[in-house]
């Protein structure tokens, strides 16, 4: 399951020179891995209601280009790997035209208790996320 949005860059995502500020994209992959669970039937709000939490552990980015003011974007989410704890997400972030790679990052979640507590394997909710 893949899930692509499009985003404007909007001059609060670029620096002093017009060039996307690198912490943007952080706030982009985030967007693409929220509305990846959201189009498998879950947000992120209903599944914390549930005791289900799934903090970022590991993230690993490649910075390939720079995005510039007024660029358009294209958002990429996928589910590459299911683990006994975890999902790692692919993410690529290129122009509207699939010409130019902005980022290529992946990013681990696990499952974890409100508390804190890392779930002895994935909930069921994160298991269909990842299976869709």
């Amino acid at each position: 399951m893949n899930h692509a949005f499009i985003q404007k860059v909007f001059y609060s995502d670029t620096d002093s020179y017009g060039v996307v500020w690198h912490g943007s994209y952080l706030r982009w992959l985030e967007m693409g891995r929220v509305l990846l669970c959201e189009k498998a039937g879950y947000k992120l709000s209903e599944l914390e209601k549930e005791d289900i939490v799934l903090p970022v552990i590991e993230m690993n980015i490649k910075y390939k280009n720079s995005a510039k003011l007024d660029d358009v974007i294209l958002i990429n989410t996928e589910i590459i790997e299911k683990g006994k704890y975890h999902l790692t997400f692919y993410q690529k972030i290129t122009d509207e035209s699939l010409k130019k790679t902005y980022i290529e990052a992946t990013a681990k979640v696990v499952a974890i208790h409100q508390s804190g507590k890392l779930y002895r394997s994935l909930p069921a909710q994160v298991e269909k996320i990842a299976q869709i």
